[in-house]
């Protein structure tokens, strides 16, 4: 009798604290360092105007993000996890492998990729090809491939600044980096025709690029001091900083809202985050948080994260998502392909 009190004891507190342990009314969010001042405003928005706790949020990166978040279910693992790109089908499936089956994709806006330097020096004008020779590990010279010779940017074309080419970017975990490769690295090389069938993405390792972190904000202050550089981040980045930092055109095309929303400039992409729908129960105020991210008032024209660089979505699409979210709606493997 005295063990089975004892049993019963014993049970009863591992049932307590695993009830406190998966019961919390703090969302925790992790991802793309690009969504993160977005999230931000959210996450202070909605601990000032909510009876919960501000969430949570940690900028991993929107590789580093999605592995976290596909980690599994339970207290461990992150709740919500923001994206500068879209999740990869491999991380669909590793998600699915480890229990996380039932997720809602949330697309909240566009962006542009920025190659930019200090309000110091003269405007600059950039192809994609050229930018694409400054930061290739390998590129083509009279019709063969060779480790990259190119130290100056007036080295690849006459035009061009002379300066040493030195470009401080994202590393390989962030969701900049993932859109850069796409829509410059893969783009050109494949326009090239001298890469193969598939699309070259390999950046040179040789000092010319600089793996920055995932906080952009650390890419900003170090072009305030290393004046000759120029640095790889979202067009956010630019808007809250326009004293400090300019952005390059490319193919004669400003970096600016109108001309990202359009897809007339050539380095734009469009920003997520998923919600972990097997949190809901656990987590109280995931949804809540969710519906507010996508309120008009937030992500609409002239929204409260549009003036801080955010790119509204046409009205239509924003409506389409927003009721996505609202529904809880599932996302499938096919979706992604």
């Amino acid at each position: 009798m005295n063990r089975i009190l004892k049993t019963t004891v014993l049970a009863a507190a591992v049932m307590s604290v695993a009830g406190v342990a998966q019961a919390r009314d703090q969302i925790r969010i992790v991802g793309s360092s690009t969504v993160y001042p977005f999230a931000s405003y959210v996450t202070e928005e909605f601990g000032a105007l909510t009876n919960y706790p501000t969430p949570v949020i940690e900028s991993t990166g929107s590789g580093g993000g999605l592995r976290l978040f596909c980690n599994g279910v339970g207290d461990g693992t992150p709740d919500i996890t923001n994206a500068s790109r879209r999740m990869k089908p491999s991380e669909f499936e590793r998600c699915e492998e480890n229990g996380v089956t039932d997720i809602t994709e949330a697309k909240i806006g566009s962006d542009g990729i920025v190659l930019g330097q200090s309000t110091d020096n003269p405007a600059a004008d950039f192809t994609l090809e050229q930018i694409f020779l400054a930061v290739a590990a390998q590129v083509p010279v009279d019709g063969e491939l060779v480790d990259n010779p190119y130290t100056n940017w007036s080295d690849i074309d006459a035009s061009l600044p002379d300066r040493e080419i030195s470009i401080y970017g994202p590393p390989t975990t962030s969701g900049t980096r993932d859109a850069f490769e796409e829509l410059v690295m893969e783009t050109v090389s494949e326009e090239m025709g001298v890469y193969g069938d598939e699309g070259y993405t390999e950046i040179r390792a040789d000092g010319m690029y600089i793996d920055a972190g995932e906080n952009d904000n650390l890419i900003i202050q170090r072009l305030s001091e290393d004046t000759d550089a120029f640095g790889i981040f979202g067009y956010s980045f630019l808007v809250e900083n326009p004293n400090m930092i300019q952005g390059a055109s490319i193919g004669g095309v400003e970096p600016e809202a109108d001309a990202i929303s359009s897809g007339d400039y050539p380095v734009a992409r469009s920003l997520w985050f998923y919600v972990k729908n097997q949190h809901a129960d656990m987590v109280p105020p995931l949804y809540e948080y969710a519906n507010m991210f996508m309120e008009e008032q937030m992500i609409g024209e002239g929204g409260y994260l549009v003036d801080i660089g955010l790119i509204p979505l046409p009205e239509a699409e924003r409506e389409a998502w927003r009721q996505k979210v609202a529904d809880r709606a599932e996302l499938a493997l096919e979706d992604l392909k």
